[in-house]
């Protein structure tokens, strides 16, 4: 019989969050949300990463109503969120509760699947996350933040995933956010995991370097269960592969696979106009559908080089790009190899630039680096360069164990904060993700309700 291949459709998320930076109002793909549910995924990817911030920020949305609304559309289809641990979906760690609580609240609203990765890999930093999504009855998907460097070992990998098969994952997932895999290294992680643990894995790539449709087929042969992939018109580029593109191979090659063609067909048709759209109003630039092999030598990801391009353009020094591209991946070995992946991909990038620009390596360094280096972000791959790590921290002490345990509970002082605030946990929730959002969302929505309930009085 043959094998079966599942797929994770990303365009309410990770495409749309690659390819224009997570603009991808609600109500322009309300319209095909009953149709993907008859496709026949393994699961919608629709929240978490960045779209929790935009909603708030750029889309004057609740995020909550959101998934809400998308759950009320699609009964059929397993939702999935990805979770930066302990981070949440801010950039530094949060206390227990509120980790705890925004899982719970996550499930209640809607949530089947929770992708949680750490940016360093620290299964410290998945822990409690981990058991939240376990004890709020959703599949827990441990993730390993995939990248190279001398320490970064198959052998390495396979104890992680262990260990988060211990924590309660139910499935791995493989996450290439720089889209550097290649077709043998693929073959040889799958294969070597598939060897340690009998659970499913999902392989999460982007077509960033022109690697990802031969990646994604020698993971299959290496025994991937699951494929992360974007409808067409939002593939490619920063993206993932096309949906539709990835069916037809391995039908070809002999593998099983549910999606349902017409509905594959008319998701496409639907979403071009959309793409177009975005074209039209420039957000969608060309070179996010572009290729480019630069990460393959750098190791830098798509949207990590375009931020150091415009770091540097707003200093009027973009004629240093190549020295701060050489200067990167220094920087990072020194701080021990982290993947590139957020927070530490902006950390790392950001170090780099200054660096350069100063003349002289760690002569003036950001708050984060300080942080890191006194291990608030966790533990490294591989040691902190010592001589380095005594020239940013001078005299400060370095934290032993889990940076969060010195953290005071936040969500009981804040519920008394918002009292006459916010409506729900949910609220308190958003606040405490993103405070200066959340206040002035609180504040637009009652304005709009005061608005609402003058009309109706009028009206009547």
């Amino acid at each position: 019989m043959a094998r079966k291949v599942q797929f994770v459709e990303t365009v309410l998320r990770d495409a749309n969050q690659s390819l224009i930076a997570t603009r991808l109002p609600f109500e322009k793909f309300e319209p095909m949300l009953s149709t993907i549910d008859k496709a026949g995924y393994y699961a919608a990817e629709c929240w978490g990463g960045a779209t929790f911030d935009v909603c708030l920020r750029y889309l004057n949305e609740d995020p909550w109503e959101r998934l809400r609304k998308i759950r009320a559309a699609m009964p059929n289809t397993k939702l999935q969120m990805l979770l930066r641990g302990q981070n949440v979906l801010g950039y530094s760690h949060y206390p227990d509760d509120f980790v705890k609580l925004f899982v719970k609240k996550a499930v209640e609203n809607g949530m089947d699947v929770i992708r949680i990765f750490d940016a360093l890999n620290d299964v410290k930093n998945m822990k409690v996350a981990m058991e939240a999504t376990v004890n709020a009855g959703a599949i827990a998907s441990g993730t390993i933040s995939y990248t190279t460097s001398p320490v970064h070992t198959h052998a390495k990998y396979v104890e992680m995933v262990k260990e988060l098969k211990e924590m309660g994952a139910s499935t791995i997932c493989i996450k290439d956010m720089a889209g550097i895999m290649g077709p043998q290294e693929a073959y040889d992680m799958v294969s070597a995991i598939k060897d340690a643990v009998d659970m499913p894995i999902d392989l999460h790539t982007h077509s960033t370097t022109g690697l990802a449709f031969m990646t994604y087929l020698k993971a299959v042969e290496a025994g991937v269960d699951i494929i992360d992939t974007a409808i067409s018109p939002f593939s490619g580029g920063t993206s993932q592969p096309a949906t539709e593109t990835m069916a037809y191979a391995l039908r070809q090659l002999g593998y099983e696979v549910d999606l349902d063609d017409k509905i594959t067909r008319q998701m496409s048709d639907y979403f071009k106009g959309v793409r177009d759209e975005f074209i039209a109003d420039g957000t969608l630039i060309p070179k996010a559908l572009a290729t480019d092999t630069q990460c393959l030598t750098y190791q830098i990801p798509g949207g990590m080089l375009s931020n150091l391009m415009s770091q540097l353009k707003q200093m009027n020094a973009l004629d240093r790009l190549e020295e701060v591209m050489l200067e990167t991946p220094k920087v990072r070995a020194d701080m021990g190899y982290p993947p590139l992946v957020t927070p530490t991909s902006q950390m790392v990038g950001v170090q780099a630039v200054t660096n350069v620009l100063v003349g002289e390596r760690y002569k003036k360094v950001s708050k984060e680096i300080t942080a890191y280096c006194r291990g608030e972000y966790g533990t490294t791959p591989a040691p902190i360069n010592e001589e380095i790590k005594a020239k940013i921290l001078g005299d400060e002490k370095e934290i032993e164990g889990r940076y969060a345990d010195t953290l005071a509970p936040i969500v009981e002082p804040t519920r008394q904060k918002l009292a006459g605030i916010a409506k729900s946990d949910e609220d308190v929730l958003s606040y405490i993700a993103f405070p200066n959002l959340a206040e002035k969302f609180f504040e637009e929505r009652k304005a709009k309700e005061e608005n609402e309930v003058t009309y109706s009085i009028v009206e009547a």
